[in-house]
C-alpha cells in the first residue's frame, strides 16, 4: 500500500470527521461487552478516529499502520509503524485482550499473516473483532478502491477464522446506519429499497442502506 494512502483515499475533503466512529465504538462496546482497562489492538488504524473513542470509553489502546502519516493524525495515542504482512507485530506474545480492525483486512495480499500474528499477540480467550466489507453486497464498487486486495464473504471469512485457530466464531451481515442498530426492524426497510438504490450514490443513508459489511468475531 502507498505511504501516502490516508492522504489521497481519507482526505478530509472527501471523508470529513463526524460522529460516526463514536457512535460505532459505543455500539461495539456495548454489543461485545468489552470493559474498561482492556487492552484493544487496531491494525490498520489510519487517522485514529476510532482509537481515540475506544480510549475514550475506557480502553488501552494501541495502533499500527503501515503509513507514517498515521502518526500526525491523533495527539497522544500510541501508533506505531509496522508492515503486517511481510513484519511481525511489535508485541510479546498474549498482549491484548481485543484486536479490532474496520476496513483493513481487504487491503491485504496475505491476510493469512495477519490473522496468524493476530493469534499470537491476542490473550487466551481474546477477542478478534473484525469489519470488512461484504463481497456479495459490494462487488460492482469493490475494486473502486485501487488498494482492495482479498475480497471476503460471511463463508470465506468464517473460515479464515476457524482455519487460524479462532473458537466461538460468528460472521454476520451489518449495516452501517446507526437507526437500524437501535430499530433492526428497518433492515427489512433497507432490504426492500436495495435494488433502487444508484450504486455509487453520495447519499450516506442510501449507500449505508444498499452496502453491507461483515461483522466477524472469535476467541483465542
Amino acid at each position: 500500500m502507498s505511504n501516502n494512502y490516508l492522504s489521497v483515499v481519507y482526505d478530509e475533503k472527501s471523508h470529513p470527521y463526524s460522529e460516526y466512529p463514536k457512535k460505532l465504538c459505543s455500539y461495539l462496546f456495548q454489543s461485545f461487552s468489552l470493559k474498561e482497562g482492556m487492552k484493544m489492538l487496531e491494525p490498520g488504524c489510519g487517522r485514529g478516529e476510532f482509537l481515540k473513542n475506544f480510549k475514550e470509553l475506557g480502553l488501552d489502546v494501541v495502533g499500527v499502520d503501515i503509513s507514517p502519516e498515521a502518526t500526525n493524525f491523533q495527539n497522544g495515542l500510541d501508533i506505531k509503524l509496522c508492515d503486517v504482512e511481510n513484519e511481525k507485530l511489535p508485541f510479546a506474545n498474549n498482549t491484548f485482550d481485543v484486536i479490532y480492525s474496520k476496513s483493513f483486512i481487504e487491503h491485504l495480499h496475505h491476510p493469512d499473516r495477519y490473522l496468524k500474528e493476530a493469534y499470537r499477540v491476542l490473550k487466551t480467550d481474546g477477542i478478534l473483532l473484525t469489519l470488512v466489507p461484504d463481497w456479495e453486497a459490494n462487488y460492482k464498487i469493490y475494486f473502486d478502491d485501487f488498494t482492495h486486495r482479498t475480497p471476503f464473504t460471511k463463508i470465506a471469512l468464517t473460515d479464515a477464522y476457524h482455519m487460524y485457530g479462532f473458537k466461538k466464531v460468528n460472521v454476520y451481515k451489518f449495516r452501517q446506519l446507526p437507526i437500524v442498530w437501535k430499530y433492526p426492524i428497518l433492515n427489512y426497510l433497507c432490504a426492500i429499497i436495495t435494488p433502487f438504490i444508484p450504486v455509487r450514490t453520495k447519499n450516506k443513508f442510501f449507500r449505508w442502506s444498499r452496502e453491507l459489511m461483515l461483522i466477524g468475531v472469535g476467541k483465542k
